[in-house]
């Protein structure tokens, strides 16, 4: 399993591979050229959402961030003991996401297992081009969506454009874990 700390040296490596500084790749993202460099020396993977901007702004996938193979495959079986931590307590609130597809190589929509901890009071506030789906797994949420708020159950889903502001909090005693899927245009 790649170790969380070489995520942000693989993002360096793709950049500089491309002759990219820091300014171009924070033009490309609308990402600060301070916060792309914390990404890159940091021992901790960004949010999953954050990390998706990154890579399609380079050109690549998570899989390739990864040191995944691009062989070309047709089906991927990802095991549960074979799920990679992405940013295990990665954020300041202590949201982890495990993948579920790292393994299909030039994929358009990323899969994850998404926990928010019981107690959490912030959240950070996501905004990306493309759309998402989440799938309540465990607990209840309270989610919001730009100027909407909804209360989220397990086995209930959304399906939403993530280019409006969005974020979920946690109610009652339970972690929230949620099946969420990510899709980003080219």
């Amino acid at each position: 399993m790649l170790p969380e700390s070489e995520i942000g040296a693989n993002i360096r490596r793709m950049r500089t591979s491309q002759g990219l500084s820091l300014d171009a790749l924070a033009q490309r993202t609308g990402l600060s050229k301070g916060y792309l460099s914390k990404v890159e020396n940091s021992d901790k993977a960004p949010p999953v959402s954050t990390l998706l901007v990154i890579v399609k702004s380079l050109g690549s996938t998570i899989s390739e961030v990864f040191g995944e193979g691009q062989e070309k495959v047709t089906t991927s079986l990802v095991t549960k003991a074979e799920r990679k931590p992405v940013a295990r307590d990665g954020t300041v609130f202590g949201y982890s996401y495990e993948t579920l597809a790292h393994k299909y190589p030039g994929k358009r929509m990323e899969p994850y297992v998404l926990t928010i901890p019981a107690g959490s009071t912030e959240s950070a506030v996501f905004q990306h081009q493309g759309e998402e789906m989440m799938l309540m797994l465990q607990g209840t949420m309270h989610f919001f969506h730009g100027n909407d708020e909804f209360i989220m159950h397990q086995g209930d889903c959304i399906y939403f454009d993530s280019s409006i502001e969005h974020y979920g909090l946690p109610m009652g005693e339970q972690d929230v874990k949620v099946l969420m899927v990510i899709y980003l245009p080219e």
